[in-house]
């Protein structure tokens, strides 16, 4: 019964660890939605302004028929235009269909499956250890590995190469000291953004006010006056602190003498701040973990392992390097490789205990339960007041023995 218990599928537990599967798709189909409504919505005013100017221009007596079928023309070539756009907007819709609907029947073979001994479930359990791999190579930036794994595993479907690509594009521009990709993000998620209360956005409009200071001209200082006064100033109601400090950097070129806390804001350390800041803030938006999945998956195998014993001061670290390291520790917890990963896992709880209750230690070191004590004293017909060690057939008196207690 106990094994039927242990082998039994539940679905559920398995979909906590993928419901980014879902969501990412579903995001992505409610931006997709959104700018189509927006560009529908832009164009189509256009049309209708230029129609009702084309209208009153028709009945005045001056204008010309040229200026009328110019017009005509602008009409038609906008709504041309909004076509192309939408044609382009439908096509990436029906792209993140066919991935939902792609990621929703590997889901779905879960719950044809009963047991985890069930052969579908091994070759399940292998596709999605390949998508977990192909995740984790994407958020390392090992971009063109990833999607070979994924064109020869053929799950391309249930990764999401593009979105982790473009984002790693972003953050590659930050780290090269460019804004311009990450403001045009923000640009395509200000709602979101605002909605969130993110401060990407003023972080990097902070950064270009820096940069243009850093170059200690008389125009490039002008242009940062300009540049605060349009994107930094409305934000005073909410970073004020930060405001007043950004405005205070005037008075401190890169190579002066400085208080304290202007040094920070010239440190070229900024640029990797904001590139984590900028991952943080995407991953958010999407509903995407901040750490790889397989990290996540690792970490509750682990987290069922670990025992205060695995990360003891009084335990022994193997070296890296040692070739006995994966032969002579069965702990997956104490191998050099996820020693590190475990460490701030919690510790395993389990419900159901394997250990004899009522334990007792008898003066060899050797540890079994008072009942089965008793029991195989009764079977060498021994007096009440002693036992006999089950492994080296040693008669000890009970006063001798020790209760311990499992801490």
């Amino acid at each position: 019964m106990a094994d039927h218990i242990t082998s039994k599928l539940d679905p559920a537990n398995h979909l906590i660890l993928d419901q980014s599967l879902i969501r990412l798709p579903f995001e992505l189909l409610r931006k997709n939605f959104k700018s189509a409504h927006l560009q529908i919505e832009k164009d189509t005013f256009a049309v209708k302004t230029t129609l009702k100017d084309t209208a009153k221009a028709s009945l005045n007596t001056n204008a010309t028929p040229d200026e009328v079928l110019r017009n005509v023309d602008t009409m038609i070539e906008k709504m041309r235009g909004l076509k192309r756009k939408l044609n382009t907007l439908a096509d990436e819709e029906n792209r993140l269909h066919e991935q939902t609907q792609s990621r929703i029947r590997h889901l779905n073979e879960l719950y044809e499956m009963k047991s985890l001994d069930d052969v579908k479930y091994e070759a399940w359990s292998r596709t999605r250890l390949d998508r977990l791999l192909v995740d984790h190579l994407l958020r390392h930036g090992y971009k063109e590995s990833a999607t070979a794994l994924a064109r020869e595993k053929d799950i391309e479907q249930l990764v999401d190469v593009y979105t982790f690509v473009k984002m790693g594009n972003i953050r590659q521009s930050l780290l090269n000291g460019s804004v311009v990709e990450a403001l045009a993000w923000c640009n395509d998620n200000r709602k979101e953004l605002k909605k969130a209360g993110s401060n990407l956005e003023f972080m990097l409009r902070t950064q270009q006010y820096i940069e243009l200071l850093r170059m200690e001209s008389i125009p490039k200082s002008v242009e940062a006056i300009v540049h605060a006064r349009r994107h930094l100033l409305p934000y005073r109601d909410t970073y004020p602190k930060e405001v007043v400090q950004l405005c205070g950097l005037l008075a401190y070129p890169p190579g002066a003498t400085m208080a304290t806390a202007y040094p920070e804001l010239y440190s070229q350390s900024r640029w990797t701040t904001l590139a984590d800041l900028f991952m943080q803030t995407h991953n958010n938006l999407l509903g995407l973990p901040s750490v790889p999945l397989l990290h996540v998956a690792l970490s509750a195998g682990l987290s069922a392992l670990k025992t205060p014993a695995c990360h003891s001061a009084h335990t022994s670290s193997i070296s890296p390097t040692s070739a006995s390291s994966i032969t002579t520790s069965v702990c997956p917890i104490c191998s050099t490789e996820l020693n590190e990963l475990a460490r701030n896992v919690p510790y395993a709880n389990h419900t159901t205990s394997h250990v004899e209750s009522d334990l007792l230690l008898l003066p060899n070191g050797c540890v079994y339960g008072r009942e089965r004590l008793e029991e195989y004293r009764r079977k060498a017909g021994l007096p009440a007041h002693e036992v006999k060690d089950l492994r080296s057939g040693k008669v000890y008196d009970l006063e001798d023995a020790k209760k311990v207690y499992i801490s």
